[in-house]
């Protein structure tokens, strides 16, 4: 995979944090937004979206509408700063402080992989090939118990999908899914005959449970969403919740297994800052 943009989105209220500047807080002696930003210093443009005082150079800043209206609204807004040739973003939190290059290329490799002939099997698809660069589990937190961040965006758990391509959960009240193509295949998406690529992918955490804003998405799909998000609410996208965006895109489920901290780790309490800072030692 080539070029790619990203948006990086800070503008949540942090209750659980008294309402403080989530994004601002150091992990590492360093802003976790800032910990984001560098993570993605090849994409093209960064974004952030949300109130900041001070970012890193050539970073665009813009605000979701209305303010603080949310991940989805956050998103519309970054992606209206993509231009027309931008085919990939990366969709961030900005409270993802453990977040490297190497995850992120882990998962625009796993976007631009072709399955052949998907088949959906027990609610899934065809399982995506393990990720490069070893096969190490991420390492506990301590006192043993492997920590389970909360879903970005207000998502419900996921079922594991084993790495593999499966539809975006329905938000209730939502569309009806997309049938299948005749043969039980998956429309295909820039692919020939059976194969395809997805429409996004993301990591899942150890109980599979997607972290759909540590991602990878094609941006014609988002903005197809969107679009389609748009009209079912009426002209709104404050309040939407990131499943309901997601709910007709094919996406690729990602466990990581690379060495060192999982990089989908958000931080939404001290706590949770707390155990990024030992990780980040």
């Amino acid at each position: 995979m080539g070029a790619y943009a990203v948006v990086v989105l800070a503008g949540g209220a942090a209750r659980r944090m008294g309402g403080v500047d989530k994004p601002a807080r150091p992990v590492g002696g360093r802003p976790m937004r800032d910990r984001v930003l560098a993570a993605v210093t090849d994409a093209t443009p960064r974004v952030l979206v949300g109130a900041a005082d001070a970012v890193p150079a050539g970073v665009l800043v813009v605000r979701e509408d209305p303010p603080g209206g949310g991940p989805v609204a956050a998103a519309a807004a970054g992606l209206a700063l993509l231009g027309p040739d931008t085919a990939v973003v990366a969709l961030l939190a900005a409270d993802l402080p453990l977040l490297t290059r190497a995850a992120i290329g882990d998962l625009l490799n796993h976007l631009d992989r072709e399955t052949p002939d998907l088949e959906p099997e027990g609610g899934g698809s065809a399982p995506a090939p393990p990720a490069q660069g070893g096969s190490t589990p991420a390492p506990s937190a301590q006192g043993g118990s492997t920590p389970a961040p909360s879903a970005h965006g207000g998502s419900t758990p996921a079922p594991p999908a084993q790495g593999g391509l499966a539809p975006a959960p329905l938000a209730q009240g939502g569309p009806a899914p997309v049938p299948p193509a005749p043969g039980g295949l998956a429309p295909a998406h820039g692919g020939l005959g059976g194969e395809r690529r997805p429409d996004g992918a993301c990591f899942v955490d150890g109980d599979g449970r997607r972290q759909s804003l540590c991602g990878v998405w094609r941006v014609a799909a988002l903005r197809t969403a969107l679009d389609r998000l748009t009209v079912e609410r009426g002209g709104s996208l404050s309040g939407a919740p990131v499943r309901a965006l997601l709910a007709r895109l094919v996406v690729r489920e990602v466990a990581w297994s690379g060495e060192g901290p999982p990089p989908w780790f958000d931080c939404d309490t001290d706590e949770d800052v707390r155990r990024a800072e030992e990780w980040a030692r």
